[in-house]
């Protein structure tokens, strides 16, 4: 992974981010969207160095409250139009999740998330455990008794987003 080469360090900008992973790159993309050009993005090694090169990359949609909901639903927006924006891949691949219940209670508990990821406007279905093996054959589903099934979650490489949504900032910035 390569950053940009180095340049000196400005005497002045409006914005002063520290920390290139993800989170500061996606900082600095934002602000240079809304027109911000007078930002800085200052990182110790390289982007992406730190926590965010191990990070999972898993990006499901439901969160207990309805604002971080939205924001992850604008996120997965993003990521499948970073790439054609930036001309670097970002490895989002909308999969869908599955989450199963082995007793009837969890099913219940799976119920009322369903239902929660419904009034918060995410796709979601309650389905079998049929169904659910059709999805993901290599899984055992006689215990089962059923699953939700959200379509729109799915899998991203968080240092490929990084090197994205930095490109994406230094296009627009100074």
């Amino acid at each position: 992974m390569s950053a940009s080469p180095r340049r000196p360090v400005p005497k002045h900008a409006r914005v002063v981010i520290v920390g290139g992973g993800i989170i500061g790159c996606s900082v600095a993309y934002h602000l240079t969207k809304l027109g911000w050009n007078d930002v800085v993005l200052l990182e110790q090694g390289q982007l992406s160095c730190g926590t965010t090169w191990h990070a999972a990359g898993l990006v499901g949609q439901l969160r207990a409250q309805e604002s971080m909901t939205k924001l992850i639903r604008y996120s997965t927006r993003l990521y499948s139009e970073l790439e054609a924006e930036t001309g670097l891949g970002t490895g989002w691949k909308q999969c869908g999740s599955l989450s199963v219940a082995r007793t009837a209670e969890r099913m219940t508990q799976i119920k009322r998330t369903a239902a929660v990821a419904r009034a918060y406007g995410v796709d979601c279905q309650v389905i079998s455990a049929r169904e659910a093996g059709e999805l993901w054959p290599v899984m055992r589903t006689d215990d089962l008794h059923g699953a939700v099934w959200l379509p729109g979650d799915g899998k991203a490489n968080p240092t490929d987003l990084t090197q994205a949504l930095a490109r994406g900032a230094r296009t627009r910035g100074r």
